[in-house]
């Protein structure tokens, strides 16, 4: 998401951010959250979806949460990236449990403001960048859902770790020994096949829904 268009949809945003404590410029120290995240941020919806505005509206969310949440924030407990991506994680829990029952849809459809050209055109630009990113996440689809989040986290997204075990609220062991797992496997399937096609403008919700359902009926 761009600079522009991040601005133009947190303007709606009902507060500026509220200081963490000891904290004595919340406006400037969210400015410098905001610019150091939202890249990556952006890049792990554009592996979910295809849709510039979905990557958009999720993305935005994400930055009011970390806005309104701001003062809750204990640097003692993480770094603010992993803080950042854990909202993220529950921003897009939500719009999947939203896109399953599918009763905020017209909400977010009458709520939200369409992209401009400009915008949709670098959104498009960046899910085309992050379709490698894609396949991998449903090379991974068998595996346990934490299991993928660790590997994207930590092999996509960049963040250590320890950070990934703040943002997923594990231990830092329980995320190596899930990490070394998911990364056994996913080199396993490497070998059986090159990966799968991201279908245009698919979710992952889809997927997701889907093997969830599936276990349900397994159990």
């Amino acid at each position: 998401m761009t600079d522009k268009t991040a601005a133009t949809r947190l303007a709606a945003s009902p507060a500026g951010p509220v200081a963490p404590a000891g904290a004595t410029d919340p406006a400037g120290e969210f400015e410098r959250l905001y610019r150091a995240n939202v890249g990556t941020v952006t890049a792990y919806f554009a592996r979910r979806t295809a849709d510039p505005q979905l990557v958009a509206d999720l993305t935005a969310d994400t930055f009011v949460a970390v806005i309104t949440g701001f003062g809750s924030y204990d640097p003692r407990k993480g770094t603010a990236r992993a803080w950042v991506f854990g909202i993220a994680g529950h921003v897009f829990a939500a719009h999947c449990a939203a896109h399953q029952a599918q009763y905020d849809r017209l909400k977010r459809l009458a709520g939200r403001r369409d992209l401009d050209h400009d915008q949709v055109e670098e959104l498009l630009e960046r899910i085309d960048a992050e379709r490698a990113g894609r396949e991998l996440i449903n090379a991974l689809a068998d595996l346990p859902v934490r299991d993928r989040a660790v590997i994207e986290l930590v092999d996509l997204a960049g963040l250590s770790p320890k950070e990934a075990a703040a943002a997923l609220q594990l231990t830092p062991g329980t995320v190596r020994m899930r990490l070394m797992r998911a990364r056994a496997r996913l080199r396993k399937q490497a070998g059986a096949e090159a990966g799968r096609t991201d279908a245009a403008g698919g979710t992952a919700c889809a997927e997701t829904t889907r093997k969830i359902q599936k276990r349900s009926q397994d159990r």
